[in-house]
């Protein structure tokens, strides 16, 4: 059943009982609109049987995500950092493995700079987060420029501290740090600027995240609403104390800032949360239709056997996938290299590779989520700015081979393969002028040339004339005529003389 024939079944509902008159009133006044939106049931025979992904989702292709937070104020290793300032033996992995022996650069910079983590611990670097210069219309301008269509800032990351306001835990960024509702603000402002406006949610590992010993001050009583309850033991299991907190801060931040997006991080997958992931997308779609919108929730999937097919939005971390997924999917990866948050030895991806990522994955039905990492200060330097206005440019003469946009017969063309699955964009290469990749809407076809072609020609040798007939093409910002011919090898073009930009260049083809 349609999202719409749902609608339209809660007003035909409600209109038959009043029409029933004044002695079926009580009766009324007892259905409530709570009781009458529960389509979906916390199991995944009844939200498989009602589940469609959100076609508006599949068109927008390309949207913000933002790591901002606390950890922003040492600036040092990753968004990590209040995990690893407490490794002084071994540092481990998110399964508690050995990833290598001694203590990590974090605890060694935090001890150096800061003093010993039981007297200063990462509780301490919360006053210093003052977001002094954050200015959310300046955020949103500047992700409307870049192209974008939505923004997921992170509301609240595996350290616990949540950025906005919070009825289930104090360590929120309006009681403590900046005291602003600093999601709130994103979302006001956003949502004013015709953006679509979701959050993710990465708490589910604040059981495990900090590293429980008597040097540290992650044991202290004190502070065990920030660092968990757990024990010392590290593979001591998820309590259902610390599994009611989560659902209950989720079902806050659901009710409270109705995300159009809910992004979950990996640690919702494993077992202990089993119970709670048909619950949680049962009671999150839900209240879409009490809302009176179609919601996204997304989620990796790690367990592969988290989500079933068709019940989220697969996400991919720093990774594509090889081919066309006949259902949406998403990358999400940052501009940085080597961090998701600000840190001080920030490295930045180029605007090409961001670009060609983008229509890689785009032609192959998938969504580009790209990470800023903002300053503690509230301000986004000024090499990630330069870089999402450069892939704004870009869109602005390229959006249509790209927004609203479907897959084609084949994704693409060449010979440069990508890495595929979670984390293998590290191998990636360049692409090259024989690397293509396709599009398609309103009869066009758009081929996408990742880069020049050498001697200004190129053959397309998947737009074979006795296939696909072609009466028409033409460069994207580019008033040249263009010469071309074709026959049953393919498509082959003579550029023009004058590149119409830096970065991947568009044929827009007619069939």
């Amino acid at each position: 059943m349609s999202f719409k024939k749902y609608q339209l079944l809660l007003i035909l509902s409600l209109v038959f009982l009043m029409s029933c008159g004044s002695k079926n009133d009580k009766k009324i006044a007892q259905v409530t609109e709570k009781d009458s939106i529960q389509v979906y049931q916390p199991n995944w025979e009844s939200i498989k049987k009602h589940y469609k992904d959100p076609e508006w989702f599949n068109n927008q292709k390309f949207g913000i995500f933002i790591h901002w937070g606390v950890y922003a104020v040492p600036a040092f290793g990753s968004e990590w950092y209040p995990r690893n300032m407490y490794m002084d033996e071994n540092r481990l992995s998110a399964t508690l493995r050995v990833e290598r022996e001694g203590p990590t650069e974090e605890y060694k910079h935090h001890v150096k700079t800061y003093g010993n983590p039981k007297e200063f611990g990462y509780k301490d670097f919360i006053p210093m987060f003052k977001a002094e210069k954050f200015n959310a219309a300046e955020w949103i301008d500047l992700f409307k420029k870049s192209g974008a269509k939505y923004v997921v800032p992170v509301a609240d990351h595996h350290d616990g501290f949540a950025m906005y306001k919070s009825n289930t835990t104090r360590w929120n960024s309006v009681n403590m740090g900046p005291k602003r509702d600093i999601l709130g603000e994103l979302f006001k402002e956003g949502r004013s600027k015709g953006m679509i406006m979701g959050a993710s949610s990465h708490y589910a590992f604040n059981w495990s995240f900090f590293n429980k010993k008597d040097t540290f001050d992650t044991v202290d009583p004190e502070n065990a609403d920030l660092y968990s309850k757990k024990g010392k033991d590290p593979k001591e299991p998820v309590s259902e104390e610390f599994k009611k907190l989560w659902w209950n801060r989720t079902v806050d931040l659901i009710d409270n800032y109705q995300p159009d997006i809910l992004w979950f991080d990996f640690m919702l997958d494993m077992p202990a949360f089993k119970e709670y992931r048909p619950k949680l997308a049962a009671y999150y779609y839900n209240k879409g239709i009490e809302w009176g919108k179609e919601v996204v929730l997304q989620d990796k999937n790690f367990d592969h056997d988290a989500f079933p097919e068709g019940t989220v939005i697969y996400d991919l971390e720093r990774g594509k996938l090889p081919g066309i997924r006949a259902l949406p999917w998403q990358t999400d990866t940052s501009i940085g290299k080597n961090s998701w948050c600000h840190v001080s030895n920030w490295e930045s991806k180029t605007a090409n590779q961001l670009i060609d990522d983008l229509v890689d994955i785009v032609s192959k039905n998938g969504n580009l989520l790209l990470n800023v990492g903002p300053k503690a200060d509230g301000t986004i330097p000024d090499d990630q700015k330069d870089i999402l206005l450069e892939i704004g440019d870009w869109l602005s003469t390229n959006g249509d081979a790209i927004y609203n946009t479907k897959y084609w017969k084949v994704f693409g063309e060449g010979p440069t393969e990508v890495g595929t699955g979670h984390h293998s964009e590290g191998g990636n290469k360049e692409f090259t002028g024989q690397d293509i990749r396709f599009t398609q809407k309103d009869g066009k076809l758009y081929a996408i040339m990742m880069a020049w072609p050498k001697n200004n020609k190129v053959s397309i040798k998947s737009v074979k004339k006795a296939e696909d007939a072609v009466s028409k093409v033409k460069m994207l910002g580019s008033d040249a005529d263009i010469k071309w011919s074709q026959d049953d090898t393919g498509l082959h073009v003579e550029m023009p003389q004058q590149k119409p930009g830096k970065h991947a260049f568009v044929l827009e083809i007619t069939l």
